[in-house]
Formats: C-alpha cells, structure tokens, sequence
C-alpha cells in the first residue's frame, strides 16, 4: 500500500512524492520532486520545473482523471522500482551515531518529542531527509502517524517551545516559508493562520515541519466534474479533517457539503465555528452534490481559505487541539 508522504522511484532516475495514498485506475497520484542527474545525485526541482520535464520528456506520468476532472502527475504501479517509506527511514537515522549536525538535531529532536509523549513508531522523515540528498539547512519534515499521535506531536511542539526545547519560527524563516508557499494570502494573514497551528517550529535555526499521514485507502470514489472557479463564504461546521491529505471543512452553506484543500498552506486553517471566505474551484458530483477544491496546483494561485470571523477564545489553551 502506497501512502501519503512515501517517495517512489522510477527507472528515468525520476523521484515522486506520493501525495494522496492508495491507488487509481492503476496509477499512483504522486508529484515529481528530484531528478536524478549524471552524477548519480538528486537534483531538486519546482513545480513549474517538474510539469516542464514531464510535458516535454515523460508525458506517459500525466494522468487525466475523469473521477476529478483534472489532468495529474502520476505514476502506474507496475512503473515503480522503489519504494521510499518515512518510517523505515527515520528507524535507519536513529540506529548509527550522526554523520552531521543536521541528523544530530533530529535525533535530539525524536529523543525530545519521545519524552512529550510519542514513540518512534509514529514517526516517520520525508523530503530531501527521505531520499537522502539533505543539506545541513535542509528542513526536518516529520511525518506522524495517526490522528491522535499527530495531536499529541502538535501539544508537544507547543509544549516544547514554552520549556525551550523547540523554538518559534524567526520572521526570516516565516517569510522564507511564505515565500516557497507563493500562496494568495498576504504576508500578516498568511503568519496569523500559521502562528495558531503549531506544527512547525525549529530546532537550532532549522525548520521542523510536522505532517499528518492517517494510513489507510485514499481513493476517490465519486466522479467530480468542474463547474468554474468561485467565491464563498460560510461558516465551518466540522474541522476533524483539517490537517489530512487533502485537509477537508465542511460547511454551514445551501448548496456546497465541504472544501477541500490539496494545498497544504491550507491544512489546519480553520476551526469548527469560524466563518471562512473560500476561492477555488466548484465541483458537481453525478448525484448532484457539490464541494469546493482549493490547490489545483501546489502554489494554487488566486485560490485561498482565510478565516474572517475566528471562534471566542477557549477558556484552556490545552482545548485547542
């Protein structure tokens, strides 16, 4: 079973990350991330540098979907050569005393997040950590296992911050962030929105990223067709889903169930309670049912969750999550 935040490797010295788990029609819904060049290194490379390789080189890798209506990245099955899974990954990391300060201050990391509470075994690495091209300022993208496990990982950065084991993102880091995001929001809605989801911090000047992976078959089972791109407002009935893959919010609004962000800018954006203003894309199902998508793409220009109205301020900070 191929899930969330794995890497796949092809036979092109090609590396995808898989973004949502299962399978489709064969395929698994992956984006390209690393090239792997003459010299036998992963070269990292964006969004715009990926569907350029892919259009001009590899176009066997972009799949229409008719169950969403949208051309993706994706790789057939009987295409992968490897594998790359976080677990095993950061179990490897763990076992032989550091090469660099970057993996020292992962270990420090794991070693601390254990004595808040986790084990091990519910976490995981992806990124440059996962297919090992990292840098001594590359980020720690953790992966955590399982929604409570995730809960208590967030309580713990927060926690950890306060004790002084972890510490706040600096502004600089923030703008970087916000920089690599190149979301539709501005700077200070962007920080406000962040500041409140306590899954990132840093640990000695390095970014620490925490993502939620909920194991288990992430295929599409309806047929979605798009209707056009629009603007709403409405207020969030449930957030229990705010930071999966793809985050999900369902809505109090006459006509559309739920958005659905596959932007991860907008994972954990909103609460239950809060009244949000949404831009994205309409989608009809074949019974009729509507939702609305936010990130058709990774940046996702001019496609958004902000919340406009936040929920009163809860009596215990420990409520939050």
């Amino acid at each position: 079973m191929f899930q969330a935040r794995d890497f796949i490797l092809t036979e092109e010295g090609l590396a995808f990350a898989v973004t949502l788990g299962g399978v489709e029609d064969g395929r698994i819904i992956a984006c390209l991330r690393y090239i792997r060049s003459s010299d036998g290194r992963w070269q990292k490379v964006n969004t715009r540098q990926a569907e350029m390789v892919l259009n001009s080189l590899y176009p066997h890798y972009l799949h229409y979907s008719q169950r969403r209506d949208v051309v993706l990245q994706a790789v057939p099955v009987e295409a992968v050569t490897a594998c790359l899974q976080p677990r095993p990954r950061l179990q490897e990391l763990l076992k032989h005393p550091a090469p660099s300060l970057l993996i020292a201050r992962l270990q420090a990391l794991i070693a601390r997040l254990i004595s808040l509470g986790l084990t091990s075994e519910q976490l995981g690495v992806t990124g440059s950590l996962l297919v090992g091209q990292y840098t001594e300022s590359s980020d720690l993208d953790l992966v955590v296992y399982g929604r409570e496990a995730f809960a208590r990982a967030r309580r713990a950065v927060r926690q950890g911050i306060a004790l002084g084991y972890f510490e706040e993102l600096t502004l600089p880091l923030w703008q970087e962030s916000y920089r690599r995001r190149g979301c539709a929001l501005s700077l200070a809605e962007y920080l406000w929105h962040e500041r409140r989801k306590f899954n990132k911090g840093a640990v000695g000047g390095i970014k620490l990223d925490l993502l939620l992976v909920e194991e288990g078959n992430g295929a599409e089972l309806k047929s979605w067709r798009k209707l056009g791109h629009t603007t709403l407002r409405a207020k969030v009935l449930n957030d229990f889903y705010a930071f999966s893959t793809p985050a999900c919010y369902w809505l109090d609004h006459p006509n559309i169930g739920y958005a659905l962000s596959f932007s991860a800018t907008y994972t954990g954006q909103a609460k239950t309670g809060e009244w949000v203003e949404i831009s994205g894309y309409l989608e009809q199902a074949d019974d009729g049912e509507q939702r609305i998508i936010v990130g058709s793409s990774r940046e996702a220009p001019g496609e958004y969750i902000k919340v406009i109205k936040p929920v009163e301020r809860m009596r215990h900070a420990e409520q939050i999550f």
